[in-house]
């Protein structure tokens, strides 16, 4: 329905009030609306404002629900998530504003994340099963209900293989893009790159909005097994320089970016590829041409941030909006028509919190007997605990709950060498994912493994000499913030040391060894031994690894590049779960061995 008259004050008064955009139509052929500041009917504007607003990092939360604890999602920050309470958002704002006024625009990973997405791709998958056609994906059915315009392709929309992304692209009416994502053959876009939106004004020309794609260029590393040989992912700069000109030739009035990359320059992978993991704010700077970025990738809140472009001075905003449908946000567009074309005058961003709005009842009902099959699914017992483990105090102690990963990637790995790998001493290496997690005493299910293992990692053999080794446990230990010996430990400022964060960090199992924390970065491991005895620098390991550290996740050195000596597609936490429901039993007494210890000039911590 058309919306009332209002002039700009108006506008900013009740989009302050509201908390809620003026925003575009997002398609061509979008019905009319009165000018949307204060125009006389019949007279042509010169004037506009709409706004786009932006999700990011998903990771398949539709509901407001913890299924690693069955229960309400809680935090001590008072965050919700889920899609459904940002649609409530969503609608107040179209309500406030126009139908025709709001383009909505997602930044990646959605496809993964929670026991939902394990399940419409690997228990129920959307591809199918035995000839018969699978399921709609449960974030296609809610994304299409609110009527996203876009969306760019995240990582881990790669996790499941290409042909599950596949499947859920064709379920979309909405495209994903990527103008990053080449065929690896032909160099050819494999998605879309861009998408244009016309937004219809009464009298005047069309407002032309250009939304360009771009995804992670680390995608080459983490999802190496699901698209070696089949795609590549060149960078963010380089695509944008290529794609902003374009979609400027093709008349756009705003060019608005929604890319799958932080905005800090960063790279957690290192030199390991030529291209930046975490390059928005370079691509603000360095391509002309771009008014706003919706930035994602590193779930963190940024509600507004300029970059000025190098070449043009013109300011450039960018917004992230958290994770897991933590926030909203809003970009605000003034336009003024100056000699039939459309410039924009000023803009703005926000970010909102859907915590105080109820969830979208449609989306409740399209999806709620999705939601409880799931819940079904995680509470389904696979064994029994004899005692409570809990990763309380994983980042710093050698816990069993940690050695359960370890037993579990060892046994897999060994049953799977040749008899000349066989022969070479096998160790793992595994992250504590969360320190909230807790296998109970007595039965133990689906969800209380989950909630330990909550990536959809596979499993790696790969071979590290003893010196290769020793680096590898100490690029580990720069987790750890430096305490001299005379400091007492504090393990609330202990960890995460150089943006190193808990699922970065890696133990080892199968050897024995000391974090001297009292000693600077580099040297820090001490005692490093096999069976009793110190470790040579030829020494040859098979080292038990998820496939994202073995393809370089988290720039750990030597692993990428070594050579392989086992690897599968079953996820490690389905091996965790198989392992239970064998034994029926989960023990500590079967895999529970303290090897290694946190120490101040040689002095045990704990």
């Amino acid at each position: 329905m058309p919306v009332s008259p209002m002039n700009r004050r108006e506008f900013v008064k009740k989009s302050a009030v509201t908390g809620a955009a003026v925003a575009a139509a997002g398609a061509v052929g979008a019905g009319t609306a009165q000018a949307a500041d204060g125009q006389m009917p019949g007279k042509a504007p010169k004037t506009w404002s709409f706004s786009i607003l932006g999700t990011t990092d998903l990771h398949s939360h539709v509901f407001d629900w913890d299924y690693y604890k069955d229960a309400a999602y809680s935090d001590k920050a008072g965050n919700s998530v889920g899609v459904a309470r940002v649609a409530t958002l969503i609608k107040q704002q179209r309500a406030a504003k126009g139908e025709e006024h709001v383009l909505l625009v997602d930044a990646g990973d959605i496809i993964q994340g929670t026991s939902l997405a394990y399940y419409f791709a690997r228990v129920a998958p959307i591809t199918g099963t035995d000839g018969k056609p699978g399921p709609k994906h449960p974030m296609a059915v809610a994304m299409n209900h609110m009527r996203y315009d876009a969306a760019a392709l995240g990582n881990h929309e790669f996790n499941y293989g290409i042909e599950v992304l596949r499947k859920f692209e064709s379920q979309c009416r909405f495209p994903l893009l990527g103008a990053n994502a080449l065929d690896a053959k032909t160099l050819r876009p494999a998605f879309h790159p861009y998408t244009v939106k016309r937004i219809c004004v009464p009298g005047a020309p069309d407002i032309k909005v250009g939304i360009l794609g771009l995804t992670n260029p680390g995608i080459a590393l983490w999802d190496k097994d699901n698209v070696s040989g089949k795609m590549v992912f060149p960078g963010l700069v380089e695509q944008a320089k290529k794609y902003v000109p374009r979609l400027r030739a093709l008349g756009c009035d705003v060019v608005f970016l929604t890319d799958h990359s932080g905005l800090d320059g960063s790279s957690s992978y290192g030199d390991a590829l030529p291209y930046v993991e975490n390059a928005s704010n370079l691509v603000a700077e360095q391509v002309p041409g771009i008014d706003a970025i919706l930035v994602g990738h590193t779930h963190v809140e940024v509600p507004s941030y300029t970059v000025k472009n190098a070449e043009t001075g013109e300011e450039v905003l960018l917004s992230e909006p958290y994770c897991w449908g933590y926030r909203l946000s809003v970009f605000d567009f003034e336009l003024e028509l100056h000699h039939g074309r459309w410039k924009v005058t000023k803009k703005t961003a926000q970010t909102l919190n859907p915590n105080t709005v109820e969830e979208d009842p449609e989306i409740k009902k399209l999806l709620e007997a999705d939601h409880e099959l799931v819940v079904k699914y995680v509470n389904t017992a696979v064994g029994t605990c004899t005692e409570d483990l809990s990763a309380a105090e994983s980042c710093w102690k050698d816990v069993p709950i940690m050695d359960f990963i370890h037993q579990v990637q060892m046994d897999t790995v060994k049953s799977g060498l040749s008899a000349s790998d066989a022969a070479l001493p096998l160790i793992s290496v595994a992250a504590p994912f969360s320190r909230t997690a807790d296998i109970p005493a007595g039965s133990v299910t689906i969800k209380d493994i989950a909630g330990l293992y909550i990536y959809d990692n596979t499993l790696y053999g790969k071979k590290l000499t003893g010196a290769q080794l020793k680096d590898y446990l100490e690029y580990a230990a720069k987790y750890y913030h430096q305490v001299p010996s005379d400091t007492k430990v504090d393990t609330s400022t202990l960890t995460n040391a150089n943006s190193f964060w808990d699922y970065m960090y890696d133990t080892a199992a199968g050897v024995d060894y000391e974090i001297d924390i009292a000693q600077p970065e580099g040297s820090r491991i001490k005692n490093l031994t096999y069976k009793g005895a110190a470790i040579a620098a030829d020494q040859v390991f098979v080292v038990a690894v998820n496939n994202y550290r073995a393809n370089g996740g988290s720039g750990y050195p030597h692993i990428a590049s070594a050579d392989i000596a086992y690897s599968s597609t079953n996820e490690i936490r389905q091996l965790m779960i198989d392992y239970v429901t064998s034994k029926g039993t989960l023990d500590p007494k079967d895999f529970a061995v303290t090897n290694w210890k946190l120490t101040q000039d040689g002095t045990p911590v704990f």
